[in-house]
């Protein structure tokens, strides 16, 4: 059985050859077609070239999965804030229930859950304190959406807009806490 190690292989290269180096591992690996365990402090790294991803956080596994499964179902605070750039906003909640539909009340500010996304799991943690996390990508300013999603509006002051070309990240402050949005060039938000 073949199996290749690569440790931190392109922590020495600079932002393009990391791209470059990126794709043509990608393509002898599956010329090979050997397994390869590849360590790597960069989620990048990690995301974009493998199909299954240990996390480790002090020698101590706290998930294995795919890329998709990190991503969009982390099993814990430290994979959530460790996948995705910028990394999740985390705030403290709690879950509230009216009716049949669930809301992360944010001291009075609250979000409703996608009810496809919600069911009957989540009674456990009603009235209870909870960590809401919400991906940079998922807060939107946009005129259209805000207003067709009028169930999920906040208000927060634009600390720092940073033009990334084709998206802009914006820092804000709600109630002082910090949170980072990745919105789309049009935004408007200074």
């Amino acid at each position: 059985v073949n199996i290749f190690l690569m440790d931190e292989p392109l922590s020495n290269l600079d932002a393009k050859q990391r791209v470059t180096m990126r794709s043509e591992i990608k393509q002898i690996h599956r010329g090979i077609g050997a397994t390869t365990i590849y360590v790597t402090h960069d989620q990048t790294e990690a995301m974009t070239m493998s199909d299954r991803i240990v996390v480790m956080k002090l020698g101590v596994i706290q998930q294995v999965g795919t890329p998709f499964e990190l991503y969009f179902y982390p099993r814990n605070l430290f994979v959530a804030g460790f996948i995705g750039s910028p990394q999740m906003n985390f705030l403290d909640a709690t879950l509230v229930k009216e009716g049949g539909n669930y809301y992360v009340d944010l001291g009075g500010d609250k979000l409703l859950i996608d009810p496809s996304k919600a069911n009957s799991d989540l009674d456990v943690y009603v009235g209870k304190a909870i960590k809401a996390g919400i991906r940079p990508e998922d807060i939107k300013d946009d005129e259209e959406f805000v207003a067709k999603h009028s169930g999920c509006k906040l208000t927060a002051t634009v600390e720092v807009s940073e033009l990334m070309g084709s998206e802009i990240y914006l820092y804000l402050d709600y109630k002082g806490n910090k949170l980072t949005a990745r919105v789309a060039p049009t935004s408007k938000a200074k």
